[in-house]
């Protein structure tokens, strides 16, 4: 089974104002990168959180996220808090979950909000990776 054959699949290509998002539930994978500012957060997020609590809901492999923000609003920095509380749940309940929080080493503000994020959350194994420009 490949990505494209599981109904979770999500493939969004990145604009001006929202990131690129890929998931593949069959390896356990998502990654978003670029810039989160959508007009109207709900609706680009709303999707997205569905389908990972969809996937998060049956027993699964391990999950990898990686997470290469250059910037963020406060509305997307509430559906990140959402998605990473869905992912500490399923870890907490034994879900092996991994978050690659990705971020130009000279970028203090990505760090900083990295290691907030990262505070809140016990079950899940959280790496901060200082690796290039965010973006990529």
């Amino acid at each position: 089974m490949t990505a494209s054959d599981s109904p979770l699949a999500i493939e969004i290509a990145a604009t001006d104002r929202s990131p690129a998002v890929r998931f593949d539930p069959v390896a356990g994978r998502f990654s978003m990168a670029g810039e989160s500012y959508p007009e109207d957060a709900a609706a680009f997020y709303g999707p997205i959180l569905y389908a990972l609590r969809s996937f998060l809901a049956e027993d699964g492999p391990s999950v990898t996220v990686d997470i290469s923000l250059i910037y963020f609003n406060s509305s997307s920095a509430k559906a990140l808090m959402n998605l990473f509380q869905m992912l500490e749940e399923s870890a907490a309940d034994g879900r092996t979950v991994t978050v690659n929080w990705h971020f130009a080493p000279d970028d203090e503000t990505m760090e900083e909000f990295g290691e907030d994020f990262a505070s809140d959350l016990e079950h899940i194994d959280f790496v901060m990776c200082a690796d290039g420009d965010g973006g990529d």
